[in-house]
This record gives structure tokens, C-alpha cells and sequence, in this order.
């Protein structure tokens, strides 16, 4: 083979590589539906860092409506990550015992340490965000012993998460530790701004959508139908009570019945969790068609969303060190209008890197160093003397 492909014409080498890597990503091993939804997640993260959003969303004005990624979209974002461990590790038909279930865990622990790590340096950069990888690293690990639960099971679980949660997150938010000379270091180490403890319930039930076999039809029309209710019930009970931000300083029952963004309360997360579940349905019904072509460069940055998230903030931290002096004027940054410039760059980069190269350069690194350290704890575990 290798002496075959010594004589080959250069041009009809090029064509091979271009081929197999045309046929990755647009291949049956990608699913094309959650790389849009992953693709538009990092441009609404994109919006939600670099856009001025003075107004909150309202249906009825349409000048608000780039409010609707403020929350959203790193919930998508989370939800979908439980979407990715479940397709990962075997889709409607997870590993039950054995080498299977413990490579799976030992890999998704290297993903959890590997994430936290790069989250940790990109809150080093001084860049004015709430780095989301920190806690993506925690739901991780808290989904670490998820893994072989069916559908039957992750569904309720997420459904009950989502209610006893936002209760507790409360008192959580309110503990004295926030306010203490290291709570801010904390909060960012551990991602506090996308509280795991309630946040796990956006990854078990995107891990429950997997499981049930997110690639069926009446699996993605369900998920329309019953995101789209509860997106409607959360922000409608919201609209309804009138409630405002002032209500939820003063009482625990006005922090628990809101659907702010990022306010963690109880509507946001049946009304957030909703949304995403519906959006994700959208994206695999969407691909479903000829859209699929359409929409062909954000699935390529939906297939590479790590590199392209920690791309964005570290030419974030060169770019504002070098124009404004420092990377943490976030006014400043913003009054240059970067969305456009880095939301086409990115599109145009990762459509070129996996026409060209293949998978992101982040994601092959994170998975290729966990496939690595499963084997060789495998092996180590294999060759150790029984006792």
C-alpha cells in the first residue's frame, strides 16, 4: 500500500486527503445535527462576550431578540455536552460492566482534568468572561457514574434535578464563602457562574436524550414538542408573575421564581432547559433536508467547538493587550465591534481546518490524551498480581 501510494500523482494524493476529509465531516460518523447546534452554541457564547445587550429578550421586539443567546446559549452548551458523552459512549445502547464501562469513565476523568486545566489558564489570560470550562469539567465528572443508565432512568432524574435544584441553589448562592477574600477565586475555579450542582440536571437530560436514541425521528420530533412546552411554561410563568430583578435580592421566593438569565432559578432552567432540548430537535430535524449543506460551515465549527471557544478568548487577550492595553477592558473591547470580525473568522478558519486537516486541534489533543491514559491504566490494571 505504502509503495502504491509512493507513485500516485501528487494531485491525486491531495484528492484522497480532501476526500477522507470531506467525507469526516460530513460522514454517518458525525452527526450533523448536533455539530449545528454545537456551531451556533459558540457563536451565541460569541454574542453573549462580545455584543452590547442592553435590553432583555421580548417575543413582541424584535430589536431584542440578540438577547435570546444571553444564558441560552451556555446552556445549550451544556446540555449538549451531555448529548456528546451519551453518543460517545454508546448512543441508545451504553456500556453496562466490564473494560467497556471502565474506559469510558477513565476517559471522560481525562476529559474532566483536561477541560478544568485549559479553563483554568484561560481565566489566567485576564479576559473578561466566566470561563465555562471549569464547570464543564465538574458536570463531567458528576456524570461520571451516569454513564451506563438508560433513558428510563436520566430522563426523570434530569426532570427532578431540574425542580429540587434551583431550590437549594438558593441557599447555596447565599453561603458565606461567596463573600470571603478567596469566594471570587473560587467561583471562577470552579465555575460558580454556571452552578454545577444545578446545572447538571441541562447534561443528564441532554445524556437522556442520547440514550434514548437521539437519531430516530420520533425521538427529535418529541424533543421539539416537549422542549418547545417547557420553554413555553418557564417563560410564560415568568411573564406572568411579573417578576423583576429587585424581587429576587429581597426574598428567597423571588430567586427561586425567575427566568433571568444565568439567575439559576427555577424558571430559567425549565425555561432555558426547554429551549435548548427544542433547539438541538430543530438542528437534527433541520439536517434531516437540504439545509444540511446550507448550514455546512457552522456544523464545521460546531465539530471543533473547544478550539474554537478557547480561540476566541486567547486572540481576545492578544488583541486587547495590544489596542487597549489590557485585556480585561471589556467596555473597551466591546466598542470595537469584534463580534463580526471574529464570528466570520472563526466560520471561515474551522471550515478550512477540517476541510484540510480534519478534527480541531484542541479536540484531538483532549481525546487522543484520553484514549491513551484509559489504555494504559487498562494495562497496568491487566499486568498488576492479583491479591
Amino acid at each position: 500500500m505504502s509503495e502504491r501510494r509512493a507513485t500516485m500523482p501528487a494531485d491525486s494524493v491531495g484528492g484522497t486527503w480532501l476526500a477522507s476529509r470531506w467525507a469526516r465531516l460530513t460522514g454517518p460518523q458525525r452527526i450533523a445535527g448536533v455539530d449545528l447546534a454545537r456551531g451556533l452554541a459558540v457563536l451565541g457564547m460569541f454574542s453573549a462576550h462580545l455584543l452590547w445587550i442592553d435590553d432583555p429578550f421580548s417575543w413582541t421586539d424584535a430589536s431584542t431578540w440578540v438577547a435570546v443567546v444571553e444564558g441560552r446559549s451556555s446552556i445549550l452548551f451544556a446540555t449538549l455536552a451531555g448529548v456528546s458523552i451519551g453518543l460517545a459512549t454508546g448512543g441508545a445502547a451504553p456500556p453496562a460492566r466490564g473494560d467497556a464501562l471502565t474506559t469510558a469513565r477513565l476517559r471522560l476523568v481525562v476529559r474532566a482534568v483536561l477541560l478544568w486545566v485549559i479553563g483554568a489558564l484561560l481565566i489566567l489570560t485576564g479576559v473578561p468572561v466566566y470561563v465555562i470550562l471549569p464547570a464543564y469539567a465538574l458536570l463531567f465528572l458528576l456524570a461520571v457514574p451516569l454513564i451506563p443508565l438508560d433513558a428510563r432512568t436520566l430522563l426523570p432524574l434530569a426532570a427532578a434535578l431540574a425542580v429540587v435544584m434551583p431550590v437549594l441553589q438558593v441557599a447555596l448562592d447565599d453561603l458565606p464563602v461567596w463573600g470571603s477574600a478567596s469566594g471570587e477565586a473560587l467561583s471562577r475555579v470552579v465555575g460558580w457562574h454556571y452552578p454545577f450542582p444545578t446545572w447538571i440536571a441541562f447534561l443528564v437530560a441532554g445524556l437522556g436524550v442520547a440514550r434514548a436514541g437521539i437519531l430516530r425521528t420520533r425521538v427529535q420530533v418529541w424533543m421539539l414538542v416537549a422542549g418547545s412546552a417547557l420553554a413555553a411554561l418557564g417563560y410564560g410563568a415568568d411573564a406572568a408573575s411579573g417578576a423583576v430583578r429587585d424581587a429576587e435580592r429581597s426574598s428567597y421566593l423571588g430567586a427561586l421564581w425567575t427566568a433571568r438569565p444565568h439567575s439559576s432559578g427555577l424558571l430559567e432552567v425549565v425555561g432555558s432547559g426547554g429551549f435548548a432540548l427544542a433547539v438541538i430537535a430543530a438542528c437534527l430535524l433541520a439536517c434531516r433536508t437540504v439545509l444540511v449543506w446550507a448550514v455546512l460551515p457552522l456544523r464545521a465549527v460546531g465539530a471543533m467547538p473547544l478550539t474554537a471557544y478557547v480561540g476566541q478568548l486567547v486572540v481576545w487577550a492578544v488583541v486587547a493587550t495590544a489596542v487597549l492595553g489590557a485585556a480585561g477592558d471589556l467596555a473597551g473591547f466591546r466598542d470595537l465591534t469584534p463580534f463580526w470580525p471574529f464570528a466570520l473568522s472563526t466560520v471561515v478558519l474551522c471550515t478550512g481546518w477540517a476541510l484540510l486537516v480534519g478534527r480541531g486541534p484542541l479536540e484531538w489533543v483532549v481525546d487522543r490524551s484520553s484514549r491513551l491514559v484509559a489504555l494504559a491504566v487498562l494495562k497496568w490494571d491487566a499486568s498488576a498480581p492479583s491479591r
